[in-house]
């Protein structure tokens, strides 16, 4: 008996369900409206159809430093970091909630058993004296509801659910990416303060030679107890940079301690002057690269989810249609549950239309329009940034480039300098007061070398950031710019 009401709605059901679409406006893209090309690149003299480079990214970038230290704090980072693993907690969120967007797509099936026992009233007019005192019944049976997704609501929440999958994976693809930048910033940081130390125990050894010397001459009567002064105060001010530099060093430690999830942490002294030079980008490099950045991608597939957002609120202007059945047994008592004559069945087709509800769903359907916009704004704004910081890396790479080279040159002339002050003032042709200046210069210059050596290698890092990973030199090929795949989002009605 079950059969024939099943076969009466399944086609009406069937048709429904094939004739139906899903409301609202599919995700498009509209035109490009960034340059195809990043014409900040160092040294880029080529013509842009003749340099243009289309390099593959290098998920390991922070592997072109050739340090091991680095390598294993990422590591380490990557594998303990608090802020990453709650990036991965909210991703296990989201795949769950995408889960059970997409199980409304399929029908719902319960199992359902039940006994009671019921006394009536002596007062109402269905009792009779006959009428058993307690009524019993026991039931047993399986229960089916099922949406017919006609306009597409079901599966415009499944695209939303799916989109915030996506949007959390990039989201901690995007968490990874920072944290790993952060890492390889700090570290430099740390081995530029290694450096800075090692020129400063240089300088302080050099200090108490010359301040010995100056009191071997106070001594001898040959200079002013002046010159005394002057170089102890000379000496203390180097010792103060040295333990300066040390509290740096430390602090730099605690944050990578912090960082990579090991609190006693503790790194050997290195020197940044012995890591490699990073490999400069090709000229002309393609913009469509940042949309590997994964911030990028997070901003667009919450658009996606915004734009299908529409639909479902759009979607309650119509019906909506719900298919019921039932499949069970009933007795009055348990041993004649599963005899002849207890079997039950029940089907139905059921319709909710929207009458009047005074523009809830109109208001419904506006948030949803104003959030795509956001999203989309959004999006846009990620896009502009990505261009921009790429720009940024490129002129500072190329400018520290340029900014180290001179600072070689400064600290070689300053270090003759001082070799020739000293020797003037140990033959008594000049003051001490002139080599104190060219002391103070020569430090300057040497650290300022090695600052301007960790600007070169951060802004490095900041364009490997930036692109979303570093690229591989040895995939790099001349070829005709691609064409332009960045875009905006474009809703239609």
């Amino acid at each position: 008996m079950l059969r024939r009401p099943l076969l009466t709605l399944t086609p009406l059901a069937l048709s429904l369900l094939l004739s139906g679409c899903a409301v609202g406006p599919d995700y498009l893209r509209a035109e490009n409206w960034l340059p195809s090309l990043f014409r900040d690149t160092p040294t880029a003299t080529a013509t842009a159809t003749e340099s243009a480079a289309n390099p593959a990214l290098n998920a390991a970038w922070w592997t072109l430093f050739n340090d091991a230290t680095l390598n294993e704090l990422i590591a380490a980072a990557q594998e303990k970091n608090a802020d990453l693993r709650s990036a991965v907690a909210r991703l296990d969120q989201a795949d769950a909630a995408a889960r059970e967007a997409g199980a409304s797509l399929f029908p719902s099936i319960d199992g359902q058993a039940g006994a009671s026992r019921v006394s009536p009233s002596e007062k109402t007019a269905t009792w009779t004296p006959s009428t058993p005192d307690p009524l019993r019944a026991h039931s047993a049976g399986l229960s089916l509801s099922y949406e017919i997704d006609v306009w597409g609501r079901v599966r415009r929440m499944n695209e939303a659910a799916r989109a915030n999958l996506l949007a959390s994976q990039y989201g901690r693809d995007a968490i990874r990416l920072s944290i790993t930048g952060l890492v390889a910033s700090t570290y430099l940081n740390l081995r530029a303060l290694d450096a800075q130390l090692a020129v400063s125990e240089i300088n302080l050894q050099s200090r108490q030679e010359s301040a010995e010397l100056v009191k071997t001459r106070v001594a001898a009567g040959l200079v002013s107890p002046l010159d005394e002064y002057q170089a102890d105060s000379a000496l203390a001010a180097i010792k103060v940079q040295y333990a300066d530099l040390q509290r740096a060093r430390a602090l730099a430690e605690h944050q990578l301690a912090l960082l990579t999830g090991q609190p006693d942490l503790r790194i050997a002294a290195g020197d940044l002057r012995q890591l490699p030079q990073p490999p400069q980008p090709p000229a002309g490099l393609p913009a469509d690269l940042i949309e590997a950045r994964p911030d990028v991608r997070q901003a667009e597939q919450q658009l996606i989810a915004a734009n299908a957002n529409i639909g479902v609120a759009k979607a309650a202007y119509y019906p909506k249609f719900s298919l019921t059945g039932g499949l069970g047994r009933e007795s009055k008592d348990l041993s004649d549950l599963f005899s002849s004559g207890a079997g039950t069945w029940s089907a139905g087709l059921s319709l909710l239309m929207p009458i009047l509800d005074f523009g809830r769903t109109s208001a419904r359907v506006d948030q949803a329009k104003a959030l795509n916009e956001q999203s989309l704004i959004a999006w846009q704004k990620a896009l502009e940034t990505a261009y921009k910081e790429v720009r940024d890396a490129l002129v500072s790479l190329d400018s520290n480039s340029t900014a180290e080279e001179a600072q070689t040159v400064r600290v070689e002339s300053t270090q003759k300098a001082l070799d020739l002050a000293k020797l003037r003032y140990e033959a008594g042709y000049s003051g001490y007061l002139e080599v104190l200046d060219a002391q103070r210069s020569a430090n300057e210059a040497q650290l300022a070398a090695i600052a301007t050596r960790q600007a070169r290698l951060t802004a490095a890092v900041d364009l490997f950031k930036a692109l979303g990973g570093g690229w591989k030199p040895e995939a790099t090929s001349a070829t005709s710019p691609p064409g332009n795949t960045l875009a905006a989002a474009d809703s239609k009605e």
